[in-house]
């Protein structure tokens, strides 16, 4: 059973991830980094439109208990930046999106990858 969670923005990613920090949190977190939607309702970032319907479908499908936080990076431009702080935070460390980070863990997927139905089960079922 997954659990969704939406964020927007540094600020929200900020306090949830010092929440997680602060508790004992005993399900997987995966962390699904992406770009603003457009008024259509697709992301502005080309990659991230391929590889959302991929993870939707995956994650319909996926029976174990996890957490899954979508967060919003921002608009292009604000993503752009170099000083972007998705890219310079260590909790994130951010070169492209869409990305797929597990919490507490070095997996993750980037770009394409995040399109990729094996390499998704993969992480998510690494270490188990």
């Amino acid at each position: 059973m997954v659990t969704y969670v939406n964020l927007k923005g540094f600020e929200e990613f900020d306090h949830y991830t010092n929440d997680l920090e602060n508790t004992n949190y005993a399900l997987p977190v995966f962390f699904y980094f992406t770009g603003t939607k457009l008024p259509n309702g697709d992301s502005w970032c080309p990659d991230c439109v391929v590889a959302e319907p991929v993870v939707k479908a995956f994650l319909n499908e996926y029976k174990k208990p996890v957490t899954f936080v979508s967060v919003d990076v921002g608009v292009r431009d604000a993503w752009k930046d170099v000083h972007c702080l998705f890219r310079t935070d260590y909790r994130s460390r951010l070169m492209v999106i869409p990305t797929i980070i597990k919490w507490k863990g070095v997996q993750r997927l980037e770009g394409t990858q995040c399109a990729d139905a094996e390499l998704l089960q993969m992480i998510f079922e690494e270490d188990e």
